[in-house]
């Protein structure tokens, strides 16, 4: 039997995070500044197309100033650091995300560094990088994923983590390496692990806040936990379906669900968890971005009962 007041829903969440981000975009607006949003995609993946449909419907939702730039999969660097160089020098931009993976035939290194720091909403530029790697993490934009999965520890155990242990499963420039230095900047001890990480289960066991970040459907299993920690799964997987009973495919997290929740003291679904919290961290980098164009102080956008638990 699953106890839901275990289960960390992201969903609501994220929500709260939403409901902050319009009310804050409408007083911008009484200042004549509207938060602007670009989302560049090359070809035609549809599981990208989908991403980018997304932000925008959600960009549109907060009162933002929303723009899509769909290029052809044939395009070339130029072209492509063209088109980041106009939105760079668009005033009624504030934020640019270049929708990943790219076509093989383009640097994505190349382009992602195009983007202007103060408009890299996706937090991958090497300048917003070195900021958040050096511990200032006001100052940077976070990569949206361990944004939210960082609101979501907080939500739980507050700002402070002196005295806890932390285990990241992943080591991905993405999500596993700015988890680590947000978990090390907010004060708890951090074991970064990965697939050559001696003896993981026992590494995981020690850790009173687990993220999995790894890639691997249902890895961590139910011993891999603390008895009490907080799990929160990252990972989104999407398993087969069974022909032979017409069972649908089914998405699942990086952690045995079913399995860890035994353990865990809370834990965080696949989906409803992580994944609602990334595009909810998007859309308040964007609108960090215009207050900062703005010359305001940056806002608290966590709930009022969530500030509570982070104070």
């Amino acid at each position: 039997m699953v106890s839901f007041s275990k289960v960390l829903s992201g969903k609501v969440v994220a929500e709260g995070i939403l409901d902050a981000v319009k009310e804050h975009t409408s007083r911008l607006a009484k200042l004549g500044v509207r938060p602007g949003l670009a989302v560049v995609i090359v070809g035609e993946d549809p599981a990208s197309q989908v991403y980018v449909t997304s932000k925008g419907k959600k960009a549109e939702e907060c009162g933002f100033h929303s723009v899509k730039h769909e290029l052809a999969a044939t395009v070339t660097d130029a072209e492509l650091l063209q088109v980041i160089d106009d939105l760079n020098n668009d005033s009624a931009i504030n934020g640019i995300l270049v929708q990943l993976p790219l076509p093989a035939h383009l640097d994505a290194d190349k382009v992602i560094q195009s983007i202007s720091p103060s408009k890299d909403v996706d937090g991958f530029h090497y300048v917003n990088v070195g900021m958040l790697g050096t511990g200032a993490v006001d100052k940077a934009f976070v990569p949206c994923t361990p944004a939210g999965c960082m609101v979501l520890i907080e939500s739980v155990l507050g700002k402070d983590l002196s005295g806890l242990n932390a285990v990241v499963i992943g080591r991905s420039n993405i999500v596993g390496k700015p988890m680590a230095n947000l978990l090390t900047a907010a004060n708890a001890t951090v074991t970064l692990a990965h697939s050559r990480t001696r003896d993981l289960p026992k590494v995981s066991r020690e850790a009173d806040i687990v993220v999995a970040a790894v890639g691997r459907p249902r890895m961590v299993k139910s011993d891999w936990i603390k008895p009490g920690a907080l799990v929160i799964d990252v990972g989104i997987n999407r398993l087969p379906g069974d022909p032979d009973t017409s069972a649908k495919s089914k998405l699942v997290g990086d952690v045995d669900f079913d399995s860890a929740i035994e353990s865990a003291g809370t834990i965080t679904p696949v989906p409803g968890g992580v994944g609602p919290m990334t595009i909810a961290m998007l859309m308040a980098n964007t609108l960090k971005a215009a207050y900062a164009v703005s010359g305001l102080a940056q806002p608290d956008l966590l709930p009022t009962e969530q500030r509570k638990v982070a104070s």
